[in-house]
């Protein structure tokens, strides 16, 4: 489903964000991307969603080169990949239903389509009673469900996940993972970058370590390594 070919990506002459980094995700795996600040995890979601390109280097997704895509189809392609963020990045004018319309509504879907659509991703984020709040009337943790549900409503084959409980307590952290995991288990690729020992350990998924722009570890049911 998504294959890296020695991708570098370089900002200026001595800085490269990700270095001759190749690895392969399957249909349906749930993998985790850990590393310091500055290492690459951000730099491979950017580049999985053609938000940059690599500066050498291939990058498919479902038998497509993602770097040949022109500009005109990059937002298509983008709706085929969910992402959440660790700071919400919601709409704080508007209701929760509203946000989550919003993704839609860019996309010239009809109202009929809206409708379900937005009822279905509450329902599965266990948000339908908040539909009508707005944004600041939430906790931390419905926020991010409020995130997760806009990442989901263009049913996506890949979510990504940046740091996704990084503003979170212990408990609502928990929550979101778990619902990271029913998500995954529905079939949908997704990509964990955090920086939480607790949940790496716990988990026991794929872990790719990166350091520097270098993967320097891929395991199986891994753990959080320094």
């Amino acid at each position: 489903m998504i294959i890296f070919k020695k991708v570098t990506k370089k900002y200026n002459k001595n800085t490269y964000a990700l270095k001759n980094a190749s690895f392969q995700i399957k249909r349906g795996e749930f993998v985790i991307l850990v590393g310091p600040s500055g290492a690459g995890k951000s730099t491979i979601a950017k580049l999985l969603t053609c938000e940059e390109k690599p500066t050498s280097g291939k990058i498919y997704i479902g038998g497509y080169n993602i770097g040949e895509l022109k500009s005109g189809e990059i937002p298509y392609f983008r709706r085929k990949i969910g992402v959440v963020f660790q700071d919400y990045k919601l709409l704080p004018k508007k209701t929760v239903w509203e946000n989550i319309a919003f993704a839609l509504e860019v996309c010239a879907a009809c109202n009929e389509e809206i409708n379900k659509k937005v009822k279905q991703v509450l329902e599965l984020v266990g948000l339908e009673h908040k539909a009508t709040n707005f944004i600041e009337e939430l906790s931390g943790g419905e926020k991010q469900r409020v995130g997760i549900a806009r990442a989901l409503v263009h049913g996506p084959k890949l979510l990504i996940a940046d740091e996704p409980t990084g503003n979170l307590d212990p408990k609502n952290s928990k929550e979101i993972i778990d619902l990271l995991l029913k998500i995954n288990q529905a079939g949908t690729i997704v990509i964990l970058a955090t920086h939480d020992k607790n949940i790496v350990d716990q988990l026991r998924k794929r872990v790719i370590i990166i350091r520097d722009g270098l993967i320097v570890s891929d395991e199986e049911k891994g753990t959080y390594k320094e």
